[in-house]
Formats: structure tokens, C-alpha cells, sequence
């Protein structure tokens, strides 16, 4: 349940998935995230470096653990299903 808490929290998934393919700095990854707030970003930031999910780089970017990687991993089969759900209830545009 704290798992599920964590990443249930505001923008804690798009961090994480932001950070999939490479090392981003504060700036990158709040460009990346739409410029969410610095504040929510340090918070979700230090949230998921507690848990053990991102690692901070001696240069300054953020990167994902190797638990951060599995949990991507762990989730990958429900993005499958959302992406399939998504088709189906949504309008043809």
C-alpha cells in the first residue's frame, strides 16, 4: 500500500517515466513535465529518492535506481491495458 500511495500522488508517475530513457536535470525534468510547480517537484523528487526509485548523479541529474527500472517494468502491462482501454472509450476523432 505505501508503494501504491507514493505513486498515486501528483506527478510522481510522470517523473518517473520522464526519467526512463535518461539522466534529466531539475530544468530538463520540469520542462519535460509541463513546468509543473519547483516545489512539487523537489517534493516528488526527494519522495522518490527516499523510497529508493531515483538517484541523484554526482553532475546533478536525476536517473532511476535499478528498483525504479523494475517498477517501470512491473508497470509496463498496465500501460498496455490503459493504452487498449483508452481506444475503447474514447470517441473517434
Amino acid at each position: 500500500m505505501a508503494a501504491l500511495d507514493l505513486l498515486g500522488r501528483r506527478w510522481a508517475l510522470r517523473v518517473l517515466w520522464e526519467l526512463r530513457a535518461e539522466a534529466l536535470t531539475f530544468r530538463a525534468l520540469r520542462a519535460r513535465c509541463d513546468r509543473m510547480s519547483p516545489s512539487v517537484l523537489n517534493q516528488r523528487l526527494a519522495e522518490l529518492r527516499e523510497s529508493g526509485f531515483v538517484d541523484l548523479e554526482p553532475g546533478g541529474g536525476y536517473r532511476l535506481t535499478v528498483d525504479g527500472r523494475g517498477l517501470l517494468a512491473a508497470l509496463a502491462p498496465l500501460d498496455g491495458w490503459a493504452k487498449r482501454w483508452g481506444r475503447r472509450v474514447s470517441p473517434p476523432s
